[in-house]
């Protein structure tokens, strides 16, 4: 395991060139923007799941069998542990407004694959969580590639998610990244564990999440 780190793991491997995907299905007064906002998302019809970064969309594609295998195992586990508690866990797809705005003009919705949520009021609307998750989960798949993610992961930081994960299905790895505040401004204390058998929630005191039967289960 790797030491505390202020920055992701994976940034070296970004590419600084982002590439967005124009929905397929756009309305006319739509055609040739290249910024959206949540008002224009709702709007889509289509059947392609996107996700909007600073007003870029990105589309996603089907997640892998061991994507959907952790995510899976994951949410059983977290499911059992919160049950009767006051935060909740969610799969996707769920739309996660970072920056609700009332107009609905905010330009961030993102799907994580996992998110709990303890305030009750920010699923209160029953269509998206409006503000940051206490905690998030990503599993990473060919089509969650690091341009994304590493975007995802300063709009995490900004928002002050206070836990988020990144978990790699084919390495084993696991990147966790617990939100801290100095001197005014928050950062990431991040490290690395590979192939870990066993992976306390900071923000969950008591839970300890069982990775050797997630990886059991890929086997």
């Amino acid at each position: 395991m790797f030491g505390n780190l202020k920055f992701p793991i994976w940034i070296f491997q970004a590419v600084p060139v982002i590439i967005g995907y124009m929905p397929t299905a756009l309305k006319k007064e739509e055609e040739g923007k290249t910024r959206y906002t949540y008002a224009d998302y709702l709007a889509w019809e289509t059947d392609k799941r996107y996700e909007l970064i600073n007003g870029e969309a990105w589309m996603m594609a089907a997640p892998s069998v061991a994507h959907q295998i952790v995510s899976r195992e994951l949410l059983g586990q977290f499911w059992n542990f919160l049950k009767g508690k006051p935060c909740q866990v969610f799969a996707a797809p769920l739309d996660v407004r970072l920056f609700p705005e009332k107009d609905q003009s905010d330009d961030t919705v993102v799907q994580p694959d996992l998110l709990v949520v303890c305030d009750r009021a920010k699923t209160a609307n029953n269509r998206a969580c409006r503000g940051a998750p206490d905690l998030v989960i990503e599993i990473r798949s060919p089509s969650n590639t690091e341009i994304p993610l590493l975007l995802k992961f300063t709009k995490y930081l900004k928002a002050e998610v206070r836990e988020y994960w990144l978990i790699d299905p084919e390495t084993k790895d696991i990147q966790v990244h617990v939100l801290e505040k100095e001197n005014g401004t928050s950062h990431y204390i991040s490290t690395v564990h590979s192939n870990t058998q066993s992976l306390d929630v900071s923000i969950l005191p008591g839970l300890t999440v069982d990775f050797a039967g997630i990886w059991n289960a890929l086997a």
